[in-house]
Parts: structure tokens; C-alpha cells; sequence
């Protein structure tokens, strides 16, 4: 008698799909309800790719939404476009070099930068810094591509262009925006994958213009 092949996952029901992330066949249910909780899944699975396409971003409630006291306006995005691709381009960059990396590491890191440059805005300074070894990994990454920024911006102009209060803005926006883009899930990425097609949409962009493309 042929032996009936069952489920990687739940060893019950018939597996329907190969599942990249353990590497054998699972059925559709643990497929579904394991996704970016048990399973972490590659970026290119096919099966992520379509259920992401049903994914919507989140709208945010006003009490939910954080630092409301700091306005982003339609003008601050196109004034700082160039600046927010670039944190959006090494927000990607972070994350997807290193490994196991999910979008809570990326919301904790974007939360230590937040405070960090609030004591700026204060006029003291006071380097905030997450608990988790990858948040932190990645909020140090993203402080050295904004020095590395700030000097290649002052460099090109002849000044100092990039104030405090201006990273502080776009990265209490990119914070909202992971908050829209992130799905909850244990092993979530769903953020990560948002910055990758917008550091990819940025990169085909042609050159002299704004290379930010948010939905």
C-alpha cells in the first residue's frame, strides 16, 4: 500500500503546496494560519507574493497615530523626498541584510530614532537604544547612513542642508507607515517587503526626479 503524504505542519490534512519556509509540502490551512507566524517565509514564495496581494494597508486610528503633534504635510514630502529615499533605501538595506530580521525589529528601531532625535529637537542629546540586539543593529546602520547623508549633502551644496527636525519628520513618517504596511504576524515582514518595492521603484526612477513613490 501507498503511504497517504500528509502535512509537514499539522501531519493531518494532504499537502496541496511545497512550502519554501520548512522546506516540504504543507496543506492550504497551515499554509494560511503559519504564514509569518511559525513559518518565516521568503520574500519571493509565491503563495506570500498572492496573499500579500490581498493585504490592505491599515488605516490608522487617530489615537493610534504617534507623535500626532508632528505634522506631515504633502509639502514636507516633496521637500524631503530625496531624504526620506534614502531612509527608505537603507531601512530596506538593513533589514534584508540581516538575517531574521522582522518588521517589529524595524518598528523598535524606528521608535529609538524617534526619541533619539526628540532630545535633539530638546537641545540636548540622548542616544535612545532598543533592548532587541537586531532593533538595534538596524538603528545603528540607519544613524550611520544619515551622518554618511548629512556629508555628501553638505558636500554637493556647500552647507549644512539637512536639519534635525527634518529626519525627525521623515521618520515619525516612515514610523506611521509601518504601522499601515506591517500585517502583526509573529514573523511578519510585511513592512520589509513595502520598503523593498519602494527601494526598487526609487532606484528605476529617473534621475532629477522625486524618487519617492508612496501609495
Amino acid at each position: 500500500m501507498i503511504p497517504i503524504m500528509t502535512c509537514r505542519i499539522c501531519e493531518k490534512r494532504r499537502p496541496r503546496r511545497a512550502c519554501p519556509g520548512i522546506g516540504g509540502d504543507i496543506c492550504p490551512v497551515c499554509c494560511g494560519t503559519e504564514r509569518e507566524n511559525s513559518v518565516s517565509c521568503p520574500l519571493d514564495c509565491e503563495y506570500l507574493a498572492a496573499a500579500r496581494s490581498h493585504e490592505k494597508p491599515r488605516e490608522l486610528a487617530p489615537e493610534s497615530v504617534p507623535h500626532r503633534e508632528i505634522r506631515i504635510t504633502e509639502e514636507f514630502l516633496a521637500r524631503q523626498s530625496a531624504l526620506i529615499t534614502a531612509l527608505i533605501e537603507g531601512l530596506a538595506k538593513a533589514a534584508l541584510g540581516l538575517n531574521g530580521t522582522v518588521d517589529q525589529d524595524v518598528r523598535e528601531a524606528l521608535g529609538a530614532l524617534v526619541e533619539t532625535y526628540r532630545t535633539l529637537e530638546a537641545g540636548i542629546y540622548y542616544e535612545s537604544k532598543p533592548a532587541n540586539a537586531v532593533a538595534a543593529r538596524v538603528q545603528e546602520l540607519i544613524q550611520r547612513g544619515l551622518e554618511e547623508y548629512r556629508k555628501s549633502s553638505a558636500e554637493r551644496l556647500g552647507m549644512a542642508t539637512v536639519r534635525d527636525a527634518d529626519v525627525l519628520g521623515a521618520l515619525v513618517f516612515l514610523q506611521r507607515l509601518e504601522l499601515r504596511f506591517s500585517n502583526g504576524r509573529q514573523r511578519g515582514r510585511a513592512f520589509i517587503d513595502f520598503l523593498r518595492r519602494q527601494a526598487g521603484a526609487a532606484e528605476r526612477s529617473p534621475a532629477g526626479e522625486s524618487r519617492l513613490v508612496v501609495p
